[in-house]
């Protein structure tokens, strides 16, 4: 009995420690803060990139629109860099994923990506499908 109290305590060590790692771990912004190479959308298993047409406004009411998510904060870069990537949390662990949108002659790329793991159920495809849906609204 005593051994499973021993066992149980330190499961939940490990889960608290771990909670607190995903949240509290330093974020390198030069890995996530890049330019996307990509050309065409792409679906990854940890993320996606979605490429349009657009402005200088367009990438504008993009940048709002990411601004406007819950949990989500710019981690780099600005309207006038032509690149701003932001951090979105998840709800209940406070999982970082990255998102970077950028501007350059005439095409805007959006790439959103997770930090731990490797599959991230489609969230980050979903959050990109959101911010598009901005544009025609």
């Amino acid at each position: 009995m005593k051994i499973a109290m021993y066992v149980a305590l330190f499961i939940v060590f490990c889960i608290i420690l771990a909670a607190a790692y995903v949240r509290l771990a330093p974020t390198d912004v030069a890995r996530w803060h890049q330019s996307i190479t990509a050309e065409e959308n792409v679906t990854l298993k940890g993320g996606a990139i979605r490429v349009i047409e657009g402005d200088a406004s367009t990438f504008e009411q993009l940048d709002e629109a990411m601004r406007a998510l819950p949990r989500t904060e710019v981690l780099a870069g600005s309207i006038a860099e032509g690149r701003i990537t932001y951090v979105t949390r998840s709800k209940l662990w406070g999982f970082p994923d990255y998102t970077t949108v950028e501007y350059a002659d005439g095409v805007i790329k959006l790439f959103g990506r997770l930090r731990f793991g490797n599959s991230d159920l489609g969230v980050n495809a979903a959050r990109l499908g959101d911010v598009l849906a901005t544009l025609d609204g």
